[in-house]
Order: structure tokens, then sequence, then C-alpha cells
């Protein structure tokens, strides 16, 4: 061992494994068993709600899967998202990503509603949001994952974080990846969440500029989409996200991209020449690659800053704080 090596490295190491053991303490608190003898019904009812949203409206799987990841980005995975404002506190639903677009809210009130019949006090609302995620993502015929479970919710909602923390679709592939990494999320995390898009619809104010102006675009699906989408009017009418099988859950999003149909301006920044292209061309080539390291991500993500523990609280309501 050299001198140099010798003479730092005891702190360093016991930096080192402070960190790891803090990292396993608050990884260790979310578990997939979590409600195993509390509340050993929830899972399945859980997954019946979802399944009877998503077989009465396909896009609502798309709807759910999507309320995580706006939920996860302001202020970690704490059920932040579903609380509505208050004389004293303005919530995140009508922060400028979530304004008239994120759905949902009333699949979690029916799937709390279940839940409370069976165990009162038990599961947390930032839980139901995580199961359900998944659940929609299976019920669209897309992988299952095992979930980690234990988070509590918060009391308070972060308006101004919604708007600052949830990348828009006007952003480029370097703004994204900022904003993956500040959330501890990597490229090819990223890469990978980002193929939630092979399901569900974005509104025409979110693509206008897009298939007007822009010209990574191949025209011929730029001129469908205008017709549908006028230079002025029409902005909630709807394009889907995934050009081929909007409501399965596959890889189709990713081939897409490979021929200039991304909608968002968002979507085809991931295949413009840069750092994630050949990322793309794998997974359109390799679904199967696409779903097992979907459900990873997913994981990870649903990590981010939990409430556990003694913090928090269990919600009676998704919606109000106890």
């Amino acid at each position: 061992m050299s001198p140099k090596f010798s003479s730092f490295q005891p702190f360093k190491l016991a930096t080192f494994l402070l960190i790891l053991f803090l990292f396993g303490v608050a990884s260790a608190q979310l578990c997939p068993d979590f409600y195993a003898k509390t509340c050993p019904g929830a899972l399945p009812a859980i997954e019946k709600v979802v399944r009877a949203a998503v077989a009465n409206e396909a896009r609502m799987g798309a709807s759910l899967l999507r309320l995580q990841f706006h939920d996860c980005f302001v202020n970690g995975c704490d059920g932040s998202v579903l609380l509505d404002d208050t004389p004293t506190m303005k919530g995140e639903k009508t922060a400028k990503p979530n304004n008239g677009s994120l759905r949902g809210f009333d699949v979690i009130d029916r799937i709390k509603a279940e839940v409370e019949k069976i165990c009162p006090g038990v599961v947390s609302c930032a839980d139901i949001i995580t199961i359900a995620a998944r659940d929609s993502v299976v019920a669209l015929g897309g992988p299952y994952w095992t979930v980690l479970l234990g988070r509590r919710d918060s009391k308070i909602a972060n308006f101004s974080g919604a708007n600052s923390d949830i990348p828009a679709p006007t952003l480029n592939l370097t703004n994204f990846t900022t904003s993956f990494a500040n959330k501890g999320l990597s490229v090819s995390d990223l890469v990978t969440l980002y193929g939630a898009h092979t399901v569900g619809q974005a509104r025409c104010t979110n693509f206008r500029n897009r298939i007007y102006n822009e010209t990574n675009i191949d025209p011929s699906y730029a001129r469908a989409l205008r017709a549908n989408c006028p230079v002025n009017g029409g902005d909630n009418n709807l394009g889907p996200l995934d050009t081929t099988t909007p409501t399965i859950f596959d890889n189709h999003f990713y081939k897409d991209l490979i021929v200039k149909k991304g909608l968002l301006h968002s979507d085809q920044q991931f295949f413009n020449g840069g750092i994630t292209d050949s990322q793309i061309k794998a997974y359109s080539f390799n679904p199967k690659a696409f779903t097992e390291e979907f459900g990873k991500a997913m994981i990870k993500m649903a990590n981010i800053r939990p409430i556990t523990g003694t913090k928090g609280q269990i919600r009676l309501n998704c919606r109000k704080a106890n």
C-alpha cells in the first residue's frame, strides 16, 4: 500500500461505509410484503379497481402510470400530487405540468374507499399510486414487477416544486438528463422510463409547434396530425403518443422515434443524433429488454425520497391531510 493511499483511506472508507449504511437503512424500510399481515387483501383490491377502470377506458392505464411520475418528481413519492387546494395551501394539481391533463384521481379515490373497507387507516395513498401504476401497465399488456411498499403520506403539497421539477414536453435531451439526474436517475433510466409513452395521448397544445414548425418529423405524419390540431383552437384535441398501439404497453414508441414519428418535441429528442440513439435502437429491436428494464427503473423511481417510519401520516382521504 502506498503512503498516499494509506494517509486518506481510513477516512474515505469510513465515509463510504456510512453512506452505504444509510442507503441500506432507507431502502430496507420499503419491502414487498409490508402489508402481508396488516392488510393482506390490499393488493388484490387495488388490482380489481384498476383492471375495471382500464377495461372501461384504456387511456386510464396511461393516466394512472403518469400519476406516479408526477408524484415522485415533486418532494419524492409521498402522495402529495393527490392533495386538493385548501385555504392555506395550493396543491400540485393546478401546476402547469398537471393542470387540465393529469387524470385518475377519481380512480385513486375508489381504490382508497375499497381498501379502507378492508383495513382502515393502514394503506397509504403514496403506496396506492405505486401499486396502481404497476397494475395499470399489466392491464395494458405490459410487464409485472414486485413493488416495494411502506411509504407514508405527506401532509402538504408543493405547487412551485411541481412547476419546476416536472420536465416539460418542450425540453431538449440535455434538460431531461439533468432533471432525471437530479432525482438520482441515470440516462439509461430516463430512456427506459420514457418508454411509458408507448401508451396514452397528448393534447394538441403540447404538440402544435412540433407539427407545424419542426423539421425532424415525418412530413406525412405531421400533415395527418394537423387535421385534428389546427393552428388556432382545438387545444384539448388528442393525439396518440404511439402511432400503432396506443393502448398496448409494448416497444412501438421506440420504433416511432426511429422513423421521426415522435409526437412531442421531447419525444423526438431521444432519437436525434444524441447519446440515447443506441438505446432507442436496442429497445426498438428487443421488446423483452425494454419491458425487463422498465420494471427495474420503476422500482428505482418509486424509491425517490419516500416518507417512512413514523413520519408523515396514512391519509384517510387521499385528497386531504387528516
